[in-house]
């Protein structure tokens, strides 16, 4: 009996989850039918027109597209040189050491630090940086919020990345080992391609974080809707615009608003997809 209670409490929990996730969708495709009826799916997601003016109304998702893309590839690029290594120092170098444990400690502690404490970090120590060194006048653009970004997922990617490391069996290293072979060539050989997938999976995971953070974009990208051609171009993400005009928004406005989020939602929902499929190829 207690089994099948048990049993029950476990069903209804997993139906929970999906009665949310399915109730979200709902809602936003809901919300974003009348932007997607007046302007059409597709002139909405390749056009980048923005144009609140009563009788001119004009909205169109590109811009921001481009500018969630641009900013967390770049990101995700800058966060691969430092996450690599920190996960390799902590899942294979010095793996079950007091130094390892440590810095695991501390890449958590960076992991749970609030998004708005990075872009406070950023407005006020990288933004100077980036204006005295003449790359960019005022400090904002896509340089700017694709570093603190790439600050952000860097712990993420790396504790990822250690368990997947952690996860290679002793004995093939050990193999490798008494044949002869360095650390280095350890690593090369029998770590990463044994665990490259699941490092694989750590990234997009990664980047699927990335698309959707708000409040440290919001105050460093520079909150322009124009398509960014440049790292030192000012832009709109797709979290951004949304925070930026989603108080004061109402009937097309607001509706073109929520499409955004549906899109953003299927994006995400599609990255992470592709993440869980890489992974179960790993566990199997």
């Amino acid at each position: 009996m207690k089994d099948k209670l048990f049993k029950s409490f476990l069903f209804a929990a997993a139906g929970l989850v999906l009665l949310l996730a399915g109730g979200m969708f709902y809602s936003l495709v809901g919300g974003s039918v009348n932007a997607f009826r007046h302007f059409g799916l597709v002139d909405f997601i390749t056009t980048a027109d923005w144009n609140p003016r009563t009788g001119e109304e004009r909205y169109g998702a590109l811009s921001f597209i481009s500018g969630t893309l641009f900013t967390a590839l770049f990101a995700l690029l800058l966060c691969i040189p430092f996450s690599l290594p920190v996960a390799l120092f902590n899942g294979e170098y010095f793996k079950g050491k007091k130094i390892a444990v440590a810095a695991s400690s501390i890449v958590d502690l960076l992991a749970g630090i609030p998004s708005i404490v990075y872009g406070l970090w950023g407005f006020y120590t990288l933004r100077p940086l980036i204006v005295s060194s003449g790359l960019n006048e005022q400090g904002f653009g896509i340089l700017t919020a694709s570093v603190v970004l790439a600050i952000m997922i860097i712990p993420y990617a790396s504790s990822l990345s250690t368990e997947f490391i952690s996860m290679v069996p002793n004995d093939l290293k050990e193999g490798a080992y008494s044949l002869g072979a360095t650390n280095l060539e350890v690593i090369r050989r029998v770590s990463l391609p044994i665990a490259g997938s699941g490092i694989f999976a750590a990234y997009i995971l990664a980047l699927g974080r990335a698309l959707g953070e708000t409040m440290a974009v919001t105050m460093l990208i520079g909150n322009t809707n124009n398509i960014p051609t440049s790292l030192f171009d000012t832009g709109n993400t797709m979290a951004s615009i949304i925070a930026n005009q989603f108080g004061e928004a109402d009937g097309l406005k607001l509706s073109s608003l929520i499409a955004i989020g549906l899109l953003l939602f299927l994006i995400t929902a599609g990255i992470n997809s592709i993440a869980k499929l890489v992974m179960r190829k790993i566990l199997h």
